[in-house]
Parts: structure tokens; C-alpha cells; sequence
């Protein structure tokens, strides 16, 4: 029986094309049912004399099956492994995957650099409530009741005609200076969401962004708010673009002007942009108004001041050359991609 099955191990065991061959081997010898399994339970009717002896041949011919499983089985997989690694090699001089990260919005950057800007020439950045009071959005800013500005068809009221959401960052103002108790110079900025009621459309949205900003001390006059946005549009368009001032009236500053810039798309040369004039009008501004700083605490013979306000999507479109107010609010990443900083650097 000995010499049968190590004949047939003599046969068998030659070297393995494969795991799964070598495999079966292990089940024809060592499996419930093996040739040498069988051998094993044989024992139990074997003599006692003999058992020793019969139990040492099984264990040889075990011990000479498993040898040669294992050195096989650690041949094979080696072998699966070394071709494996043959058809998935890397070559480590390609040019990595680029992984897409986050970046900040594209109206967050530009207001982070308007605000840079006015921190560097002394400003505060301040924020303040977007559900305003009419006394807040309207009354204290110098726009009376009837004013075409309180009409429903632009601003969202909320409760009757006391409480809406802002239609203007100037409220902020107004709580600026009412903290101010008429006492205190002010230099700041309000950035932040407001709401007129308008149809959404390639220039025009329902919601957005707005920058205004307040100068209030003494012996202010219409040449610093020219020197301001001068060096605000310098920063901003570089060294070259000019600002201009033309007449215009706002309840809340007299005299009323809107800043132009040269056009930066065309630098002043006239284009479709700027409708061949070389100017874009870019902020509202103008010099505080004696009754808004009397409402506010603030003596106007002693006190003066300048205003002004503009939108963040409209400089972004300037900056970036965009021609749709609706890319701003788009969840679509593949249109504001290009924007990112990353881009930029």
C-alpha cells in the first residue's frame, strides 16, 4: 500500500503549471477522501506492534507531500504575482492626476480684495443684518415715505412696510454711526447680499452683492473720495485705468456723483463694452448729506463725509470678463473653474 501511493507520489509530483492544479493534487492526497487521509484512519486496525511503524510511513509520506505543496504553492504565487506586476506597472515619470480642489468663489475674491484695499488705508470691515427696518433701510438714509424706492415693486417687505430684507448695504452704515454717538471719525466698509425685487437676467438678479463704504471726520471733501477710488480702481485694474466723477443726485449725498473708470477692456480706446465711449460707470457716491448725518447723531457743521456703493458682480465681470450676472449663482463647476486661483497663478 506504502510503495503504491509513493509510486503515485513519484508521478505526481512534478512541478505545478498552476495554483489551481496544484491545488487539486492537495485534495487527491490530503483532502476528506486523499490517499493519504485514508492511509491515516487505516491505523486504527493496524497491530499494536505495528502502529508505531505504520504511523511513522504516513507521516514520511505526509511530510514529502506537504514539502513540495508548500515549495510549489510559494513558487506559483510568486510567479501570479511577478506577471501581475509586469502588466500594471506604473511609470512614475508621467505627469501625476491632477486631483480638483476647492477654491473661493469667484465674487468671495473680489471682495476680499476690495476689503484688502480699505484695510490697508485704515478701514473697518463691517457686517450687519440682511432681515433691516424700514427706519434703517430708508428713513435714516434720507428717502422719505412715497419715495419711487419704497415701492413694493422693488423691495421685499416682509411684515407691512416696517420690516424687509435690505435693499441696500446703507443701513449698516447708519448703525455704524448711530454706535458712533456722533463722537467718533469713521472709516468702513459693508459688504453683503441684498434684494430687489427684479427680473433675473444676463445684467440683473433678485439678489446680490453689494459694497458700500462711509467716511465720516472733519474737513472731508469730494477731492477724498476722488483720491479713494482712485486708489481702490488702480489696485484693483492697475496702475493705468483713470477715474472721472459726472453729477447725479441720491437722497442720502449732496452733491451726487457716479465714478466712471477707463473701459479695461479697450483702456479708454472706445469698444462694444463700453459703447465706444471709454468709460464704465462703476459706483454711486457722493458726499454725506447733512440730514443723514443729523439723523445719525453726527453735527454736519462740524462733521463731514463721503459715501459710496457699487456692486461685486459688476467688478467681477469687469475683472474676469463675464458677460452673464447668472455664472455667479450657477452650480455648475465647469463654468467657474476657470476663475479658480489656482488658474490665476
Amino acid at each position: 500500500m506504502f510503495d503504491k501511493i509513493g509510486s503515485l507520489l513519484d508521478e505526481d509530483l512534478k512541478e505545478m503549471s498552476d495554483l489551481k492544479t496544484l491545488d487539486d493534487l492537495r485534495v487527491k492526497y490530503l483532502g476528506k477522501k486523499g490517499l493519504i487521509t485514508e492511509l491515516n484512519s487505516e491505523i486504527r486496525n493496524v497491530p499494536n506492534e505495528e502502529k508505531k511503524g505504520f504511523g511513522m510511513k504516513v507521516n514520511e509520506l505526509r511530510n514529502r507531500f506537504t514539502e513540495f505543496y508548500d515549495q510549489e504553492k510559494s513558487r506559483l504565487e510568486q510567479e501570479a504575482l511577478n506577471k501581475r506586476l509586469e502588466q500594471e506597472a506604473i511609470d512614475i515619470s508621467l505627469p501625476a492626476t491632477k486631483v480638483p480642489v476647492g477654491a473661493p468663489h469667484i465674487l468671495e475674491k473680489v471682495i476680499e480684495e476690495v476689503e484688502e484695499v480699505f484695510l490697508s488705508m485704515g478701514y473697518d470691515v463691517v457686517d450687519g443684518p440682511e432681515i433691516e427696518e424700514d427706519k434703517y433701510n430708508f428713513e435714516m438714509l434720507n428717502i422719505p415715505k412715497g419715495h419711487p424706492a419704497r415701492d413694493a415693486q422693488d423691495t421685499f417687505y416682509i411684515e407691512g412696510e416696517e420690516i424687509l430684507l435690505r435693499s441696500q448695504t446703507s443701513p449698516v452704515q447708519v448703525r455704524t454711526m448711530l454706535k458712533g454717538e456722533g463722537r467718533v471719525p469713521i472709516r468702513m466698509i459693508c459688504p453683503g447680499k441684498t434684494y430687489r425685487r427684479d427680473d433675473d437676467d444676463a445684467s440683473h438678479s433678485h439678489q446680490f452683492m453689494q459694497i458700500e463704504g462711509l467716511l465720516v471726520d472733519k474737513d472731508i471733501s469730494l477731492s477724498d473720495l476722488k483720491g479713494t477710488m482712485d486708489v481702490l480702481f488702480k489696485r484693483l485694474f492697475g496702475k493705468d485705468v483713470e477715474t472721472r466723477f459726472r453729477p447725479s443726485y441720491y437722497q442720502f449725498t449732496e452733491p451726487s456723483v457716479e465714478v466712471d473708470i477707463t473701459c479695461v477692456n479697450c483702456h479708454g480706446k472706445g469698444c462694444n463694452v463700453c459703447k465706444n465711449t471709454g468709460w464704465v460707470t462703476v459706483v454711486g457716491a457722493g458726499v454725506v448729506h447733512p440730514n443723514v448725518l443729523r439723523m445719525s447723531g453726527y453735527d454736519p457743521d462740524v462733521w463731514s463725509g463721503f459715501a459710496f456703493g457699487f456692486g461685486a458682480e459688476r467688478l467681477a465681470m469687469m475683472k474676469y470678463d463675464i458677460n452673464d450676472i447668472r455664472t455667479f449663482y450657477n452650480a455648475d463647476l465647469r463654468e467657474s473653474k476657470v476663475f479658480d486661483r489656482e488658474d490665476e497663478e
